[in-house]
């Protein structure tokens, strides 16, 4: 009976298993930091999304501030009468403050003598925000407002100053995130689309309450959220790494 010769077998094998299981590593490596690559794309493009929003609010907030009045700080702006005032003047400014002074809440109020029906009068910037939104027909597009390149991070710095914050995080770990948050710019631009019927209070589910209709203004707002390269410049928004835009129609009573 012949017997085979297999000096050497363990070896080979030993050897193959050992370059299986590196191939399997290798895999798993390669494998988890794509894992964690995508995830922080995906956390990236959410923060950029939710900059996106803020850009909506931010942009909502100028035109009602612009139909209902500026906010003015009541204690400091309107304790001094200006000099020189025609009569007339006078009786302006005294009725002004009268009205401020009437509407005013922890020492702020509207200015409703500045209130203003916003109207397409300037022409949109070209910009990649502007510029990723298809269907606007952009030969002579006009807005009432353009915004552009606005820092979030300048917008929650109150969110940094916060002396509690010292118990929750070391000084460069709040750096390191003010520097990230500076990474995010917003923009936003509005047109004023026209008359639209303005819904009031009320609900169906009760006999007695009704849907008042009332005119009103709609107006359409388009907003960016940009995340720029780190080592971006303060000025530098031309070519952000991620560029979510959105876009909103709100409808304010005239």
């Amino acid at each position: 009976m012949k017997h085979r010769n297999e000096k050497g077998f363990a070896l080979v094998m030993s050897l193959v298993l050992l370059m299986v299981m590196s191939l399997m590593g290798g895999a798993l490596i390669v494998i988890s930091s794509t894992d964690h690559q995508s995830n922080n794309s995906s956390d990236e493009y959410q923060q950029a999304f939710y900059v996106a929003e803020t850009a909506l609010l931010e942009a909502e907030k100028s035109v009602v501030n612009k139909m209902m009045g500026p906010w003015v700080q009541v204690d400091t702006e309107f304790q001094t009468k200006p000099t020189g005032m025609t009569s007339g003047e006078e009786a302006e400014w005294d009725s002004m403050v009268e009205n401020i002074t009437n509407a005013a809440v922890g020492g702020l109020a509207r200015n409703t003598d500045k209130r203003d029906l916003p109207t397409n009068l300037i022409a949109a910037s070209d910009t990649p925000c502007f510029n990723s939104f298809r269907n606007i027909n952009k030969a002579g597009f006009l807005v009432t407002e353009h915004q552009v390149n606005k820092n979030f991070g300048t917008l929650i710095q109150a969110v940094f100053t916060d002396g509690n914050l010292d118990t929750l995080a070391s000084t460069e770990m709040i750096t390191k995130e003010q520097e990230y948050m500076a990474r995010f710019r917003y923009e936003y631009f509005i047109a004023n689309i026209g008359p639209a019927e303005y819904r009031g209070p009320g609900s169906s589910l009760k006999k007695t309450s009704t849907n008042s209709q009332t005119s009103g203004t709609a107006y359409k707002i388009y907003g960016c959220g940009y995340m720029m390269s780190s080592g971006a410049a303060a000025d530098e928004f031309d070519d952000p790494d991620i560029l979510v835009p959105l876009e909103t129609v709100i409808v304010l009573s005239n």
